[in-house]
C-alpha cells in the first residue's frame, strides 16, 4: 500500500490555519483583541524556533471552543473558510495530491492544528483521511481540552502508527511533505521525506540527508 502522508499548514496551504484562526476570532470579536494577539503571535514564533510547549499552547488555543456554542462556531467556520483559507489555497497542492492520487496512494493529512479547524479543510482539499489534534467534546461542546496525543512532532508518529495499526498498513512505500522541523520525527521514519518550502532548520537538516526539496507556491 502506497501512503502519501502531508502536513497541512505552510505545506499544502500557504499560511498557517491555526494562527489564523486565532486572528480570525480576534476580528469577530470572540476573544480579548490585545491579549490573544500577542499571545497567538508569541506561540507561532515558538513553533517556528522549536520550543513550544504544546499543551500549554493547546489550553490557549482551544479554550475559545469551549466559550461559544457549536451553532456559532459553525457559521464563524464557514466564514473563516472564505476569508482567511480561500486565499491560501495552492493548485499546485492540488496538482500534487492529484498525482498520488492517480498513482493509487492513501492521501493522508497529519497536523498538529486541530481537528474543528482543519476537517473542513481537509475536506476541500479533497483528503478523506485526517490526522490532527482532538479537542475534547462532550454533551455537544467543546471542553477546551485535548485527547492526548496531539498530534505533534513525536505525537505525530504515535498518532501515524495508531492509524496504521488500524488500517492494516505500514510505511514500506510512504512520502510525507513538510516545511516544519518540527515534522522531523516523522520525516526521519518514511521511506520518501519531502521538505517543501522549508523553514531554515528543515532545509539544513534535508540537504545534510539529501532529501529532495521542492516548492509549492511557484
Amino acid at each position: 500500500m502506497k501512503l502519501a502522508i502531508f502536513d497541512l499548514d505552510n505545506t499544502l496551504i500557504a499560511g498557517d490555519s491555526d494562527h489564523l484562526w486565532g486572528q480570525f476570532l480576534i476580528e469577530q470579536g470572540a476573544v480579548d483583541r490585545a491579549l490573544y494577539e500577542r499571545e497567538n503571535d508569541r506561540y507561532l514564533q515558538e513553533y517556528k524556533d522549536g520550543c513550544l510547549d504544546i499543551h500549554e499552547f493547546l489550553r490557549f488555543s482551544l479554550r475559545p471552543l469551549a466559550e461559544h456554542p457549536l451553532t456559532q462556531l459553525q457559521v464563524w467556520h464557514a466564514q473563516f473558510m472564505q476569508e482567511k483559507i480561500a486565499p491560501i489555497m495552492l493548485p499546485s497542492a492540488a496538482s500534487l495530491l492529484a498525482r498520488h492520487r492517480d498513482e493509487g496512494a492513501t492521501l493522508i493529512i497529519i497536523t498538529a492544528t486541530n481537528h474543528f479547524v482543519t476537517a473542513p479543510i481537509a475536506e476541500l482539499l479533497g483528503v478523506e483521511n485526517l490526522l490532527a489534534t482532538e479537542p475534547e467534546f462532550r454533551d455537544g461542546r467543546y471542553t477546551g481540552n485535548v485527547i492526548e496525543p496531539p498530534c505533534f512532532r513525536e505525537g505525530k508518529v504515535e498518532r501515524l502508527e495508531q492509524w496504521l495499526k488500524q488500517q492494516g498498513h505500514n510505511l514500506a512505500q510512504s512520502w510525507f511533505y513538510s516545511d516544519s522541523h518540527n515534522d522531523l520525527p516523522l520525516l526521519e521514519l518514511v521511506t520518501y521525506p519531502i521538505a517543501v518550502d522549508p523553514d531554515d532548520t528543515l532545509r539544513q537538516h534535508a540537504d545534510m540527508k539529501g532529501w529532495p526539496v521542492m516548492s509549492l507556491r511557484g
